[in-house]
């Protein structure tokens, strides 16, 4: 990974760090997409204590409002940067029920909506590298008690269940996934589009909620599972393996731990109509339009 360009969301914390700590000791130069300035300014300082001949940047983004990520774009855009890797990491887990600044269900709309435009802002900077650029969206092994709504994702017409929404969420991921690697390859583009997820890795998401099971997670659940640095193991995986082909998902060879290997998705990631009509609803709702 030597000199390669790595922009990570929510590198500040938890897998996002974890991964930015493995690729910069790798050699990769490290863009940090954070919402939180203070947390992401600290953890750049101890990324760049452990590998100082790595550049090692922080750019603003909250990936729950799109003018951010319209200016997070254009700025990355006009810095010249050549990207090698968008490793789409941050999110937010089962949080109690609010919009985003668009209106949008704040886990629908930050796992998925976010990402999705933020992948299609950088598209065309992906596709100018001349030796082909990876997207790695991080999903979760929760993806396999979602459901997709297709017809009501932002909880108008229906009960909002905090949990319910976030697997939902990181099926959507998957899905996301799958119609960009069959966009890209119909394309003939050289970028790869992959996914992975952690397995269970002690992080800070669900610490916005305030349900019995997110007081359980942050105070209890954390001793029994594995640190970040475990973690990212499979999302560094995709990033970094030369043996990676657009499609894949990477997971613990465990499910909840172990090595990374390849893993399949569950059956409803592996829908493709909804892949096509999640794609073109999230069209609509970000008014981002793919050149693909």
């Amino acid at each position: 990974m030597d000199g390669r360009t790595v922009v990570i969301t929510g590198a500040n914390s938890g897998l996002g760090l974890a991964s930015a700590r493995s690729l910069s000791a790798l050699g990769a130069n490290i863009v940090m997409a954070c919402r939180n300035a203070d947390k992401a300014t600290l953890a750049a300082e101890s990324l760049r204590a452990g590998s100082p001949a790595v550049r090692i940047e922080v750019r603003s983004l909250d990936l729950s409002s799109l003018n951010s990520i319209r200016r997070f774009a254009t700025g990355l855009v006009d810095s010249g940067a050549q990207v090698d890797v968008l490793m789409n990491n941050a999110g937010v887990m089962a949080t109690d029920q609010r919009a985003t600044e668009d209106g949008f269900d704040l886990q629908f709309g930050t796992n998925h909506l976010g990402h999705f435009a933020l992948t299609g802002l950088l598209l065309p900077l992906l596709a100018a590298n001349p030796d082909g650029a990876r997207i790695v969206n991080v999903s979760s092994m929760g993806h396999r008690a979602g459901r997709m709504h297709l017809d009501d994702p932002n909880f108008e017409h229906r009960p909002y269940r905090r949990w319910g929404a976030y697997f939902e969420s990181k099926l959507a991921n998957l899905l996301f996934t799958a119609e960009l690697h069959r966009r890209l390859a119909a394309a003939g583009s050289t970028i790869a589009a992959l996914a992975a997820h952690p397995g269970t890795a002690s992080t800070e998401l669900g610490k916005d909620g305030t349900s019995t099971t997110n007081w359980v997670i942050r105070n209890f659940f954390g001793a029994l599972v594995r640190g970040p640095a475990s973690g990212a193991r499979s999302q560094v995986r995709a990033a970094v393996d030369p043996a990676a082909r657009g499609g894949q998902f990477y997971g613990p060879a465990l499910m909840v731990a172990g090595p990374p290997r390849l893993e399949t998705p569950s059956r409803g990631a592996r829908r493709a109509d909804d892949a096509k009509v999640l794609w073109d609803l999230s069209e609509r709702l970000t008014g981002i339009a793919y050149p693909l």
